[in-house]
């Protein structure tokens, strides 16, 4: 009998170009008070770890009551011992010589469990007022912080007059636990793929498809390799919003805002069944690291956690 091998070129489920398993991993993320209260967020943390979760995941904004990443993540931290604590933390707005202080310690206080995705912040007005920077300087701002904050991250002492900052023989002490302390990007556009390529360690996309994520997994690892670097093939995720039931009509309409170009149900699945299609597909075009999160809170976070871990753990690799 005859057994049929898998073509060299066809890439298999969960696997690099070069056949390789990755490590698919499954995170939560927790969007503020209109999620729990704040209060609540360490039981939270401690259903996540008991159940065999990867990661917590914090978005930060300024003005819609997500919870302070540095600080929730500390007190995270505090109540578990092996979940991985995780933001989208908003760089511009932030003095790199701090900000590098308060995640170096942050990643000392937790041995090792801090994740860093590096954002912009929103585009809403009053979001950039609140950061208090122009909103074209945002993305220039970020480009500069990020190699101040790994020198001083690599023990140096630094010396730096910049367009936004000016340091003098500036240092951090204690330094991170991970090195490196890696920084994830985001975004679609395409400065943001090429700065997830030229200075990223992982990217992550916004509100996407997974043929859409393909095509930018692409475009990231192309400009990589323009400043002779690559990307980790286990550096790419993807933030992915489920549904119980039909999409609630708010939530529809916010996304037909922000996608009008795409299907809400492309976007947000809304069955057991359609939720592992999607991380199927998102795999397949090269991701294996997911923070999921309901599209509304539910009435009970342990049994919602209960029953997200039933349906997706089994793929965690």
């Amino acid at each position: 009998m005859s057994v049929r091998s898998t073509p060299h070129h066809v890439q298999r489920r969960g696997c690099n170009a070069y056949g390789a398993p990755v490590k698919i991993r499954f995170g939560f993320t927790c969007r503020g008070t209109s999620d729990l209260p704040i209060e609540k967020f360490a039981p939270l943390c401690q259903d996540l770890e008991r159940l065999n979760f990867d990661s917590i995941w914090l978005p930060e904004t300024m003005l819609t009551g997500s919870f302070d990443p540095l600080v929730a993540l500390t007190h995270a931290a505090s109540s578990t011992e092996r979940l991985k604590i995780g933001s989208h933390v908003v760089f511009p707005g932030r003095a790199p010589v701090r900000l590098a202080r308060e995640l170096a310690q942050l990643d000392r206080l937790s041995a090792g469990r801090l994740l860093v995705i590096a954002v912009l912040g929103l585009p809403d007005a009053h979001e950039v007022a609140a950061q208090g920077v122009n909103a074209s300087e945002r993305g220039s701002m970020l480009d500069e912080m990020v190699p101040l904050m790994r020198r001083l991250w690599n023990g140096e002492t630094v010396n730096h007059s910049g367009t936004f900052f000016q340091l003098s023989e500036a240092s951090v002490d204690p330094l991170p636990l991970q090195k490196p302390l890696e920084l994830w990007f985001g975004g679609t556009l395409k400065g943001a793929l090429r700065r997830a390529g030229q200075i990223g360690d992982g990217y992550i996309p916004g509100l996407s498809t997974p043929n859409e994520g393909a095509a930018r997994k692409l475009l990231v690892e192309t400009a990589a390799s323009e400043f002779n670097r690559t990307i980790d093939p286990e550096h790419f995720g993807v933030n992915l919003t489920y549904s119980r039931g039909s999409l609630p009509r708010a939530a529809r309409d916010a996304l037909i805002q922000r996608r009008p170009d795409v299907d809400p149900d492309q976007l947000v699945p809304s069955s057991t069944n359609a939720l592992l299609e999607t991380i199927d597909a998102w795999i397949d075009a090269g991701y294996s690291k997911f923070l999921l999160r309901p599209v509304a809170p539910p009435p009970n976070w342990t049994e919602e956690l209960e029953q997200l871990a039933s349906e997706v753990l089994g793929r965690q690799s």
